[in-house]
Order: C-alpha cells, then sequence, then structure tokens
C-alpha cells in the first residue's frame, strides 16, 4: 500500500510508493535500454497479455485490439478506502494511498508514438479516455482522475511500447487546486476561452488550430516548445466533450505531437490532461498540457518554483508554425 504524506510548507501532497522501486528500470544510468535485457518480451505488445493483469477494458480492430486498459503492475495508488488523514505528532499528516492506477496501451505497434495514429486511432484514444473517466467519476473514493502520457526514459517512461496512466485519486491535486482558483477569480467570464479568443487575435503563439480546438504555446510558457491544447467547447470536465469535438481534440494532439517532432526530432515528453475534479462543478475548462523534456530543471527552478524558460513562446510557435506548414498536407 503507497502513502502520502503532507508537505506542510507548500500544503501539496507526496505520494511514498517504495513497490515501483521494484520496477525492472527505475534508477538505471541513462545509457540503459528502456526495454532493459533483450531477451524480456514487451509485455505490452500482441500475444504478450499474459504478462499483464487482465484487460480492464479491450477495444479491438478488425479481429486484434487495438487499444487495451489494464491494472498497473506496481501501482502508486491501490484499495478503495476512502480518503482518512490522520496526525503523528505535531507537524506530521499522513493518509493511505488509496485510489486507482491503470494503463493505457493506445497502440500495439511498439516502435510508434502519438504522432503516428490515424485519424481513428487518434478518435478512438480520447473515446477510451472519456470511458475511464466517466467510469472513475462513478467511484465515490475517486476524486480526481490525472491521465498522463510519458515518451522517453527522461520523460518517466519505464516501457518504449507507446502507453499512457491513469491515476484515480482520493485527493485533488494541488496543481488543480491552484486552476480553479485561477478560473474562480477571473472576473472577465472563463480564463480558458478568453485565453482562446486572445491568442487567435495576437497570432504570434498560435502553432494551428480548427473548427474544435486551438493549438498554441502558452504566454507563460515555463520550458521551450512547451504547448496548451484548448478544446474551442467550454466544459468543466473531459468526459463532458461531444464526440466530435473529442475527436477533433485526439486527432489535433496527434498533429501536435507530429509537428514537435518534425522540428525537435524524437524527443521524449510528457502530456498531462487537466479536468476539474469529479464532485467539482465551478468554473472549469479542461484542457491538455504537453511538455516537452528538452532542459533539466537546476536548483533555482527546484528551490523557489520560478522556471527559466530559455525559448520564447513567440519563437517557439513560429518554428512549430513553420513546420505544420511543411506539413499541411498530412495535417
Amino acid at each position: 500500500m503507497s502513502e502520502l504524506r503532507l508537505n506542510q510548507l507548500t500544503g501539496r501532497w507526496v505520494t511514498i510508493v517504495p513497490g515501483r522501486a521494484q520496477r525492472p528500470n527505475d534508477f538505471a544510468p541513462r545509457s540503459t535500454l528502456m526495454d532493459g535485457p533483450e531477451d524480456r518480451p514487451c509485455p505490452f505488445c500482441p500475444g504478450n497479455e499474459e504478462a499483464t493483469p487482465p484487460a480492464l477494458e479491450t477495444v479491438d480492430g478488425t479481429g486484434a485490439w487495438t487499444f487495451r486498459v489494464v491494472p498497473n503492475l506496481y501501482p502508486a495508488f491501490s484499495g478503495d478506502d476512502g480518503f482518512s488523514v490522520r496526525n503523528e505528532g505535531p507537524v506530521h499528516v499522513k493518509a493511505e494511498g488509496t485510489g486507482l492506477h491503470e494503463v493505457f496501451v493506445y497502440t500495439p505497434e511498439h516502435s510508434s508514438n502519438l504522432g503516428d495514429l490515424d485519424d481513428s486511432a487518434a478518435e478512438q484514444f480520447m473515446d477510451s479516455l472519456r470511458r475511464r473517466f466517466v467510469a472513475h467519476a462513478a467511484m465515490p473514493h475517486i476524486r480526481y482522475t490525472q491521465a498522463i502520457v510519458n515518451h522517453g526514459r527522461e520523460a518517466g517512461a519505464s516501457l518504449a511500447h507507446p502507453h499512457g496512466q491513469l491515476m484515480g485519486l482520493p485527493f485533488v491535486p494541488g496543481e488543480i487546486l491552484e486552476e480553479e482558483r485561477a478560473f474562480a477569480r477571473y472576473a472577465g467570464g472563463c480564463v480558458a476561452c478568453t485565453t482562446i479568443e486572445a491568442e487567435r487575435t495576437a497570432g504570434e503563439r498560435v502553432v494551428f488550430e480548427n473548427d474544435a480546438v486551438l493549438v498554441v504555446c502558452p504566454f507563460w510558457s515555463g520550458t521551450p516548445y512547451e504547448l496548451l491544447i484548448l478544446p474551442k467547447q467550454c466544459h468543466a470536465h473531459l468526459q463532458d466533450g461531444d464526440e466530435a469535438d473529442l475527436a477533433a481534440v485526439g486527432r489535433s494532439l496527434r498533429d501536435a505531437m507530429k509537428v514537435l517532432s518534425s522540428t525537435l526530432g524524437d524527443i521524449a515528453y510528457n502530456v498531462g490532461f487537466h479536468s476539474a475534479p469529479h464532485q467539482h462543478d465551478g468554473d472549469y475548462h479542461w484542457h491538455i498540457h504537453i511538455w516537452p523534456n528538452l532542459v533539466t530543471q537546476a536548483g533555482f527552478e527546484r528551490g523557489t518554483g520560478v522556471m527559466i524558460n530559455v525559448v520564447p513562446p513567440e519563437l517557439a510557435a513560429l518554428a512549430l508554425r513553420e513546420s505544420a506548414s511543411m506539413l499541411s498536407s498530412t495535417l
């Protein structure tokens, strides 16, 4: 069982999960191959399904799966006992790390990534996430669901086969609470909708857009080539989007990764899906963050929480727009 400990200096929870240190490639040197020994079969490739726990969901194509969701073998969160906080002494506050931790394998192709998905697979990606968010929201002990994709060892991926993770948390993370406060205090309506209109007017940070989605290098980018995907349909929860708009988001996410790859090569990256907490109905507008792993946080960033970005978002967007223009026939 994992354990949650409260950082009294920041008010944010830290998850202590000693079991995840047993994963085959944790703490391995950077030069180590991500998949470990060559004779170790990839547990996410077709034909090796017995290497994972039984699937929670399987989407079949023409006689073979195209999307699978399985429980994580080394869960950071597990159990359905709810969120029970207790004090151990004057400053030590802890809770059990209950919740869910799932892996979604979004393609059977081992040597692939988000940018390689065809339209059908990109649309299926978002539809499958929607179903999992709905399932998590129905569980009373899950307050927030975090979906992520880590690509590359530098970004935290322990296996090369394309996959993502879904964490059903018994608490709302501090990052999301801060975003909720930003939406609540913005007096002009929805801060995300206003951002969409402002960025469309300015134009210099827009990478591309379509009827349903705007993709920008945000004005406040903390890392080089950071991207923000904003659905134009304003919904607090990812699962509330209609089928057509979620499909458009999936294609736009695929296209954003294709443009990044064309501009920067096969870089490591993290993708984070931010949706409102399940029981919250206040102001919020779900969105997707993309963080390329091009720099390393140093002491200043860790000590202050203030990021140093050496590539202005306007220049990053210009380079990405040029790549998008060259790829326009395939986007």
